[in-house]
């Protein structure tokens, strides 16, 4: 059973992807917000939740440092941006900072059912005109964080390599506690240990950039 909590200013649109949510999670418990002040409240209070949908120009919110704020307060809970911005920089940039999807506002119903279930299966979803255009543009993509070297995968302890690996699945800190059988303040103490070395500000750069690392080539060196 997922915990959802959509933030949005508008009641009319909550209800909307409040019912995609339903439709596509039958069993799924939704919570509302129409302000961010409302939205952190909600999860300061609500540590089960399984994502935040969280429009960018709602009250309370000044460009992305809401999204910034979530993710230095709750980073196990993944953010979402729900928006009709389309500015590409912008699509990206939330990314960077630590979303785990972006989706449009102007999307079908079941356009933005198909859009959660692949962010809730751990993958990161953008929109695919937005996946076109990166592909098209020679231009790079703002603060779009490059592939780790072969001498900062190395410096990993088999442990913090372990933990990166599932951070790459899209597993919590509270998962990732379970399936390696350590306590979650651990887990916390491996990530920033990773951040650091990695030389990335928040664990969705790391994700982003460690999809691409064979595991099994590094850990087999450290047997």
């Amino acid at each position: 059973m997922y915990e959802i909590l959509v933030a949005d200013d508008h009641p009319l649109y909550r209800e909307a992807i409040i019912s995609v949510i339903q439709h596509s999670f039958p069993d799924a418990i939704t919570h509302e917000a129409e302000d961010f002040d409302a939205a952190l409240k909600i999860v300061e209070q609500n540590d089960q939740l399984d994502l935040i949908l969280l429009d960018l120009n709602m009250p309370g919110m000044t460009d992305l440092n809401g999204l910034i704020h979530l993710r230095n307060e709750a980073p196990d809970i993944p953010v979402a941006i729900i928006s009709a911005e389309d500015n590409r920089d912008v699509v990206l940039r939330s990314v960077t900072y630590g979303a785990v999807g972006f989706i449009s506002k102007v999307a079908s119903g079941e356009n933005i059912g198909d859009a959660i279930k692949k962010i809730m299966a751990g993958q990161v979803y953008l929109p695919s005109d937005i996946v076109r255009n990166t592909k098209a543009t020679s231009r790079p993509a703002p603060e779009e964080p490059q592939a780790f070297d072969t001498k900062q995968i190395s410096s990993l302890t088999r442990r913090q390599l372990l933990v990166l690996e599932r951070l790459s699945k899209g597993e919590s800190n509270k998962q990732i506690a379970y399936e390696l059988n350590i306590a979650e303040t651990t887990v916390k103490t491996h990530v920033s240990a990773i951040l650091s070395k990695l030389n990335v500000h928040n664990r969705m750069q790391a994700v982003l950039c460690a999809s691409k690392i064979n595991f099994d080539q590094y850990l087999h060196r450290q047997h």
